[in-house]
């Protein structure tokens, strides 16, 4: 597999929302990245619902069904559904692929009578737990990819949330070590992404479907959350965002294996992955509210393909069931980039967007698309290893906040950078002293199983 050595923008200034160097046009024709905004609707069944398949299909028949009602009587002319699998729907493939079958129906029945312009996103949940299965060499790995065989019959896009690398993560991110950081992401989760992703792609291509993307969710995600807002002070937003940084290598492997996009929504390192790569993506920021908080809300719109709500329980709200009022919410969100698009107003649209974030958080920060356009130049620049570039890009992260004079620290945010700059600089030069080093340090990790990751 090559490593990317290229970008796909010559600069910044020529990423826009809704426009992707490389749009994808699913099997029911819509295309993505083509120069609109489309929005990504993802509902999540309640708890209890998933007893058994008959009260799962009721519920994600209902959600999927007030979607493409409420679009169609407000006018929203096209829309994605996703269904992000719970446990049962993986673990037991077949109920996956009756919920795939069963929406992408209702998504058919819904194209026939109304003209709506509609995809379906299945998304497998990886259960294989690290800490608990051989990654490679398991039941839970054969049932992910049966999962991916079953579901990709039916959807129009398949995507996964990878989990390798993340017993060392949770292991080092309680510890603040960048050291066990940068290895869980760039090497053990890299690694595990090169193993799992041309098996999907494979499956994709064989059935029909789009193999769009992964996300470092399990782990960069993990690090924004611990952050959380201003007033939370168990890990350093400069941590969070070199993580964030870091992650680009990792969700990378995907598309270098083939994965089109686009990418998975709570994919925050995607604005980078999209100036690499040229592939359009999915983003997540004010509208994904009912799903958790972020410190990013309007900068991850900047050159976002689809805008999503990352996911939202069902529930009866005053407007209507919450899937239906995500989509109305996100259709109308969509509706307004759109606007700016036709109007030729789209480059000042996405200066509103990314001013209003700019300075709010350093994660906001580095996701704004110069600093992202940046920190992809640092990683393709570098690519003689998972390990080198992820190395790279976290050093540039750095490099970028302390250089902007606007941007504001705490004294600990300031001295937390600091170290984690020094250490990185001082870290071996190669992938494989930087390994040695690491099965050294992390070898007695619980869960960790070195050959799962083929060391």
């Amino acid at each position: 597999m090559k490593l990317s050595d290229s970008m796909a923008y010559a600069s910044a200034d020529e990423m826009i929302f809704g426009s992707a160097k490389k749009p994808v046009t699913t099997r029911r024709g819509l295309v993505i990245g083509g120069g609109l905004v489309i929005p990504e609707v993802v509902p999540h069944p309640r708890p209890g619902s998933e007893k058994d398949l008959r009260t799962l299909l009721r519920e994600f028949e209902r959600a999927t069904g007030d979607i493409l009602e409420r679009c169609v009587s407000v006018g929203h002319p096209s829309v994605v559904v996703e269904n992000e699998h719970v446990f049962q729907m993986t673990d037991d493939p077949s109920w996956g692929m009756e919920i795939a079958a069963q929406t992408t129906h209702q998504i058919d029945d819904y194209i026939e009578k109304y003209g709506i312009k509609a995809a379906y996103r299945s998304t497998v949940a990886d259960i294989r737990k690290p800490d608990m299965v051989d990654l490679r060499n398991s039941d839970r790995t054969r049932k992910v990819l049966e999962a991916f065989d079953a579901c990709a019959k039916y959807a129009d896009i398949v995507s996964i949330e990878s989990l390798g690398g993340k017993e060392v993560f949770d292991y080092s991110i309680i510890r603040n070590d960048i050291t066990g950081l940068l290895f869980s992401q760039a090497v053990l989760g890299s690694r595990d992404m090169a193993w799992l992703w041309p098996q999907i792609v494979a499956i994709a291509r064989k059935r029909g479907a789009v193999p769009g993307g992964d996300t470092d969710c399990a782990q960069a995600n993990t690090a924004m959350f611990m952050a959380a807002g201003y007033i939370s002070k168990d890990v350093p937003h400069t941590l969070a965002a070199l993580c964030r940084a870091i992650a680009v290598g990792r969700s990378l492997v995907a598309y270098e294996c083939g994965a089109l996009g686009p990418g998975k929504d709570c994919g925050y390192e995607n604005p980078i992955i999209k100036a690499v790569t040229g592939l359009p993506m999915s983003m997540e920021g004010k509208s994904c509210a009912c799903a958790h908080s972020s410190l990013c809300g309007n900068v991850m719109a900047a050159v976002c393909d689809l805008w999503s709500n990352e996911a939202v329980e069902y529930h009866h709200m005053f407007g209507g069931s919450s899937p239906a009022v995500f989509a109305e919410i996100l259709g109308y969100d969509t509706a307004a980039m759109n606007s700016a698009i036709s109007l030729g107003y789209e480059k000042q649209y996405q200066a509103c967007l990314v001013t209003s974030d700019r300075y709010r958080s350093l994660q906001g920060f580095i996701l704004c698309p110069d600093n992202a356009w940046a920190i992809g130049k640092a990683v393709v620049d570098n690519n003689e290893s998972y390990y080198s570039r992820a190395r790279a890009a976290a050093i540039t992260c750095a490099e970028l906040m302390l250089a902007d004079s606007q941007v504001r620290f705490t004294s600990f945010e300031k001295d937390a950078l600091m170290g984690f700059a020094k250490e990185l600089d001082s870290l071996p030069a190669t992938e494989a002293d930087f390994i040695d080093l690491c099965l050294k340090k992390y070898g007695k990790v619980k869960g960790f199983q070195p050959a799962a990751y083929g060391l």
